[in-house]
């Protein structure tokens, strides 16, 4: 069966998903999701990508990101996935793939959307179980969009800069949004759109 085209939009915000193979751990150590983001943030700027939000799990990797072209957020995606194949197999002393093929993604072209996708990525961990709050994760974009943790290389999208006037007020609104949990209903319908390529 054809796999279905990838929808991909110039300056669109884009939610991916990379998952290990077999769903098995594609992070064994703290170097490793630093040696992660660092590619990401090396390769992001390569590929003139967006980064907005992120959240690396232990088996996967949600990201919420905008590419100035249509080739932008495959080419970030090929860039660091092979990197970091590379690194894994000679510091773990294993060969053959970490990745479950392709990463699969979604289009947030609805506006309304957006925000809702951030929040469902940096909401990973609490539905996981692995804290009880986003801010407790330190693999996740949540500290930087909500409580101002310096980052160079996190673009906020205007969605998210509309929320205020101001950094301190648009944090406050954007942590207003986490006092409330996403309903079955739009968690499943994100993931959903995400697993098949679809228009969120």
């Amino acid at each position: 069966m054809p796999r279905r085209p990838r929808v991909v939009l110039p300056g669109v915000p884009l939610h991916v998903v990379h998952r290990g193979n077999n769903r098995n751990p594609c992070f064994f150590s703290d170097r490793d999701y630093f040696v992660y983001l660092k590619w990401l943030r090396e390769y992001a700027v390569q590929t003139e990508c967006s980064v907005h939000a992120y959240v690396l799990m232990t088996n996967h990797v949600h990201l919420l990101l905008s590419g100035a072209s249509s080739e932008g957020p495959g080419a970030l995606m090929k860039a660091v996935g092979q990197r970091y194949v590379q690194y894994v197999n000679r510091n773990y002393e294993r060969s053959g793939t970490l990745w479950e093929g392709r990463f699969r993604s979604c289009v947030a072209q609805d506006e309304r959307y957006l925000l809702v996708c951030q929040r469902y990525i940096e909401l990973n961990p609490v539905r996981a179980g692995m804290v009880s709050h986003p801010r407790n994760y330190k693999w996740s974009s949540y500290r930087i969009n909500a409580e101002g943790h310096p980052s160079d290389w996190i673009r906020p999208h205007y969605m998210y800069a509309g929320l205020g006037g101001t950094d301190a007020s648009r944090q406050a609104a954007y942590r207003s949004l986490f006092q409330t949990d996403l309903d079955t209903k739009t968690v499943n319908a994100i993931r959903n759109a995400t697993n098949k390529n679809l228009v969120l």
